[in-house]
């Protein structure tokens, strides 16, 4: 236990762990923006969290706004979730800070995706974290990211379910992880994150196995 503590104060300091809360706080910051409730107020002047499921993610936009803005806000949503683990790994890349273990980089996913499911700018009430979580492990690793994606669009194309799309490619994302030879502590993001992205679909599971969740259309 000693070495493992020391090991880990060789390379996090007191001074890197001020960095590490400024990250945190910038990534749940950026992850509370509310992209899908403020389109929808933007187009329309409804408050998306009064319309079908009460969410503000892709989904939800696209009962009121149709398929374009579905697919607009799912990949703003990939990029809010990116950007933050982008910020850190630029960071980490210009030798600014010293990270072997990927702390950084997974702390600020983390951040982001609790941001974008529990907003502070919405009453802590936001989306399921599904786009935000695939563009954390797309800056994560790309390959990942992409194979997640494309596991995300053919489940749900088969399936005509968003939501059984999104929970079989969020479950299979540490696995994929660890088969690419990730950091460990990308393995144990994505399983935490396939964690509480099933937790967040629970109604949507209730809905599927009793045969009445919605359909793409």
């Amino acid at each position: 236990m000693e070495f493992i503590l020391n090991a880990f104060l060789t390379f996090y300091s007191m001074e890197s762990l001020k960095f590490l809360a400024g990250f945190c706080i910038l990534a749940y910051l950026i992850g509370s923006i509310p992209t899908g409730y403020i389109i929808v107020k933007l187009k329309t002047g409804q408050d998306i969290r009064q319309v079908g499921s009460g969410s503000t993610g892709a989904t939800n936009v696209k009962r009121v706004l149709g398929k374009k803005w579905f697919f607009i806000v799912m990949l703003l949503d990939a990029l809010k979730g990116a950007l933050p683990v982008l910020i850190s790994k630029y960071f980490l890349s210009a030798g600014m800070l010293l990270d072997p273990y990927g702390i950084y980089a997974v702390a600020c996913a983390v951040f982001v995706i609790v941001g974008h499911s529990k907003p502070v700018f919405l009453g802590f009430k936001g989306g399921k974290s599904v786009a935000s979580g695939v563009g954390t492990i797309l800056a994560l690793s790309p390959l990942a990211g992409l194979i997640i994606a494309l596991i995300w669009g053919a489940v749900t194309y088969i399936s005509r379910y968003v939501s059984l799309g999104s929970i079989v490619a969020l479950v299979l994302s540490p696995f994929i992880m660890y088969f690419l030879n990730a950091p460990a502590a990308y393995v144990a993001y994505c399983a935490l994150a396939a964690v509480y992205i099933v937790y967040l679909h629970r109604e949507n599971i209730k809905r599927l196995i009793d045969g009445n969740e919605n359909k793409v259309r």
